[in-house]
């Protein structure tokens, strides 16, 4: 996606080869009229998986499932990687280990809202080693629902994440796929 690649070039910051700050456009501030245009290209891109929810994981997943669950017509489910006084009972549950964070979470999802007529899209801000996305599945698994693919919006192609879910199975659909981020440049991959 042409837009979102010029994004990451023009305000992304390589902090290390490793790790890309996006927070000018995608998990701190913002861009609607790029998560617009992110919506439009996921619901373009699975538009004939028959999806009745999106399943993301809080927050920088929000934005981009809301927006392609407005273009597809179907609710957006997130996981919470919090218990709180409002949820609390009757939720599947699975761990989930932060690449950028370094830490495991629990996230949690009300079975309330997810069943096994769903056809369910993961849809996350990126994907580095996959454990988000496979934690995710687990949940919609739980729920005996269908898992139809999984949305990136930036992946980093050069860590384990994308073999991985490939390996398991699932279609993965990545906006953005960087090659590299050695001596704090961007490389796309062009295949």
């Amino acid at each position: 996606m042409h837009a979102l690649e010029q994004k990451i070039l023009n305000e992304g910051i390589v902090l290390s080869d490793k790790v890309l700050k996006v927070d000018a456009f995608l998990n701190h501030q913002i861009d609607p009229v790029l998560m617009q245009q992110i919506g439009k290209e996921f619901a373009a891109r699975f538009k004939d998986a028959g999806i009745t929810k999106i399943i993301t994981i809080e927050a920088s997943g929000i934005a981009p499932a809301v927006m392609a669950g407005l273009e597809l017509g179907v609710p957006v489910i997130f996981a919470r990687k919090y218990q709180s006084l409002t949820l609390k009972d009757d939720l599947y549950r699975s761990k989930v280990f932060s690449f950028t964070k370094q830490t495991e979470s629990t996230i949690a999802i009300s079975n309330k809202h997810l069943n096994s007529h769903d056809k369910a899209l993961v849809i996350d801000d990126f994907l580095a080693n996959g454990q988000a996305a496979l934690g995710l599945a687990d949940l919609i698994h739980q729920a005996n629902a269908e898992v139809v693919g999984i949305g990136i919006v930036i992946e980093k192609s050069f860590q384990s994440g994308r073999q991985l879910l490939l390996d398991k199975g699932y279609r993965v659909e990545s906006l953005a796929r960087v090659q590299s981020l050695e001596n704090g440049t961007v490389t796309f991959c062009r295949d």
